[in-house]
């Protein structure tokens, strides 16, 4: 059975850092490239290692492309206004949609913002401009909507009216629309991953976009989080290289589940764990299961989370006693 985006989370539901990249989500991306490595899907350790930087700075690509959606469909008013307007004749009423759409600042000033149109020009990012179909019919269910309906009735909106109007629009109709889930799976089927913290991300953004100040929306420079890209980069390696003796440090260490009965998904977050507890001297204990246990709940199944603690709790209190963890400190095995 299809589970379509209205039943996924296409939010993080969550008091999530500003950044849209958080050490977390290198953490996700690694997960992401040993599962593929351990799913079939194997590359050589030099590509597995690109493979982290490249999806690292997609998501700044994911980020302009549902900018870009913006940008299409305040064109796609803009242009229809302007159409009905030069071919009207006196007996035909306008519609008066297009306008009200068109003169939505805040759109206007995403869909115009250069910097905006410089990096789509930069990735050709075209995407939008041959899919007039489908931002015809995302325009016509915004404009059937409650929502919309409701900012009709407001005579002169404000520019925070107007802004409260798109976040509300981002966040209720276009979000979790189903078709745009199906074209961002189609581009890149790590993009669904991405989803919900782009989304929670340029959700952000809307609201803090200012009057007359283009700086008031954020371009993320993925750049600066180079660091955090080599600790994931680093973190793979470890992984791949040291499987095996990763594998041997919780086997027989699970007493009531037989090897064959732990998740695939499971076993692989417990081993890069591992990787970051033993390898990593300058992260808490306490960070990397914490870390790992978030995103257990997100990824894995039901009972994952109790089980994955289960098991690193134990190991890594064996760790300490047998001084195998060396974190180097103050306050690093709290």
């Amino acid at each position: 059975m299809e589970i379509l985006p209205t039943e996924k989370t296409v939010f993080l539901h969550c008091k999530s850092s500003l950044y849209m990249l958080t050490r977390r989500q290198i953490r996700v991306k690694v997960v992401q490239a040993v599962y593929a490595q351990y799913n079939g899907n194997a590359q050589v350790l030099k590509e597995g290692v690109k493979s982290i930087q490249r999806s690292c700075h997609d998501m700044g690509l994911l980020y302009l492309t549902h900018l870009a959606l913006f940008k299409a469909l305040w064109e796609f008013a803009s242009e229809q206004n302007k159409i009905q307007t030069a071919q009207r004749r006196s007996d035909t009423p306008l519609n008066p949609h297009y306008p009200k759409i068109e003169d939505l600042n805040p759109l206007a000033n995403i869909a115009k913002h250069p910097f905006l149109i410089q990096k789509m020009e930069q990735n050709k990012l075209t995407l939008w401009e041959l899919e007039f179909e489908y931002i015809r019919k995302l325009f016509e269910k915004i404009t059937a909507s409650s929502l919309y309906e409701a900012f009709s009735a407001l005579e002169n909106p404000s520019f925070k009216e107007q802004q409260k109007f798109l976040v509300e629009l981002f966040r209720d109709i276009i979000a979790p629309d189903d078709q745009l889930y199906r074209y961002i799976e189609d581009l890149d089927m790590q993009w669904v991953d991405d989803l919900p913290v782009v989304n929670t991300y340029l959700l952000k953004q809307l609201r803090k976009l200012r009057e007359d100040d283009q700086s008031s929306l954020n371009f993320p420079n993925i750049a600066e989080k180079q660091e955090d890209i080599d600790f994931g980069k680093s973190l793979y390696e470890k992984v791949i290289t040291n499987e095996d003796s990763l594998q041997q440090e919780f086997e027989g260490k699970t007493p009531n589940w037989d090897k064959d009965r732990i998740a695939t998904l499971d076993s692989l977050l417990i081993k890069i764990a591992l990787a970051e507890l033993i390898y990593f001297d300058d992260i808490p204990p306490k960070v990397t299961l914490n870390e790992y246990l978030e995103i257990a709940k997100e990824y894995s199944t039901p009972k994952s989370n109790q089980f994955i603690n289960g098991v690193l709790d134990s190991l890594v209190k064996s760790f300490v006693k047998d001084n195998r963890i060396q974190k180097q400190g103050r306050g690093l095995l709290e």
